[in-house]
């Protein structure tokens, strides 16, 4: 759990340095929109190639490989004066991101009590938010107090992802490796029989959810500075980590409701801070948009563990890697093709009404998950297999 959280850490650090980018080296916001889609396409790339190789290799050699790209990518970010170096060093990260997303969030899952039923999806969903969120404030906190406001924080990553890849390296390894590993780089998204009915739900909280993320990291930073009149490196990390953080300490709530109910609950309460991001940016109101933001993270939460719980029931140790590639294939699509789009219209729309297109998004999501969620009705004690569907 503690590497998972120092390798979307890794991720959180570069955002506050955003905006130092587009002052000093004269990025715009359509190239940030860019890196956002460099680092969502390779994590997409890397779970529908990588997905399931933990399954065959063990889940710790998967952990490491996934955490020596961070590395790289992070010694990449160093040196930043180009948007193609950024571009380069967020796909470094994507790309770690991705073999992370699969393998660590399986280690959890695979060493995780039984008991509660939902901590097993609560850790492993909600850790990559808490990452994100605590990479987001130290990056803030040392680029606007520390020295070298570029650099310091990708040193401070580097050490602490060195130091995860040696907890790893002597932990139990709980997958044991089997043949197959060169079968399983063909791609293709697999998930149990009994929980497909629930994919289309997922989906919808999955894009939605995640396509909000995507925002933050991409006009957050121009959007904080531009029309909340705000320059501070801090606030910017502490209001996407305003998003995230509330994500990881709200997502217990979703185990009181069935997945289903929970799902609810969490979207109808994320299109309300949709509500009032927008209100903000549409009054220029910083607390208020602060205010809105800690509500959809908090939402976010709810609905993510409580799909996830979903999915996961009755699953058994191989079934598990696979899932979470569904999971975050579902997710970075949810990140990628919006911010794609995004990126494209940046040059003829302002921020904020780009962020009018993410909140109708909302609308169309919290709609069909209102009406569609379901939980499932086969006995989670039992051990069906799991059959393959192709992409």
């Amino acid at each position: 759990m503690v590497s998972l959280v120092a390798a979307f850490a890794a991720v959180g650090s570069t955002i506050p340095l955003f905006n130092i980018y587009r002052a000093e080296d004269g990025f715009t916001n359509a190239d940030i929109s860019l890196t956002v889609v460099a680092y969502s396409a390779a994590t997409l790339s890397t779970l529908l190639v990588l997905g399931r190789l933990s399954n065959h290799v063990g889940r710790r050699p998967a952990a490491i490989a996934s955490l020596g790209l961070l590395v790289l990518g992070c010694l990449l970010l160093l040196n930043v004066h180009h948007i193609g170096i950024l571009i380069a060093g967020r796909l470094l990260m994507g790309l770690g991101a991705g073999l992370a997303s699969s393998s660590l969030t399986a280690y959890i899952v695979d060493a995780a009590p039984t008991r509660p039923t939902w901590l097993a999806s609560v850790a492993s969903s909600q850790t990559v938010m808490l990452g994100l969120a605590v990479g987001a404030i130290a990056s803030g906190a040392l680029v606007q107090f520390g020295p070298w406001p570029r650099d310091l924080i990708y040193l401070v990553v580097i050490s602490l992802l060195l130091l995860s890849a040696a907890l790893v390296a002597i932990s139990p390894e709980t997958a044991t490796a089997s043949p197959g590993g060169w079968r399983s780089l063909r791609p293709s998204v697999r998930v149990p029989v009994r929980v497909r009915h629930l994919l289309p739900v997922a989906a919808a909280v999955f894009l939605a959810t995640w396509a909000t993320g995507a925002f933050y990291q991409a006009f957050v930073p121009a959007l904080v500075e531009d029309q909340l009149h705000t320059n501070s490196s801090l606030v910017l990390g502490l209001v996407f980590a305003a998003y995230m953080g509330p994500s990881a300490l709200s997502a217990p709530l979703g185990g009181r409701f069935s997945p289903a109910a929970a799902q609810r609950i969490g979207m109808i309460a994320f299109l309300a801070g949709w509500i009032g991001i927008i209100t903000a940016i549409t009054t220029a109101a910083l607390p208020l948009f602060i205010t809105a933001t800690v509500v959809a993270g908090a939402a976010q939460g709810i609905a993510i563990s409580a799909a996830t719980r979903g999915l996961l029931a009755g699953s058994t140790l191989h079934d598990r890697a696979p899932i979470f590639a569904v999971v975050y294939l579902l997710s970075y699509s949810g990140a990628t093709i919006p911010s794609l789009i995004a990126a494209q219209l940046s040059s003829v729309f302002s921020v904020p009404h780009i962020a009018f297109g993410y909140g109708a998004l909302a609308v169309l999501a919290t709609a069909f998950t209102v009406i569609a969620a379901r939980d499932s009705e086969i006995d989670t004690t039992s051990r069906p297999s799991a059959s393959p569907l192709r992409v």
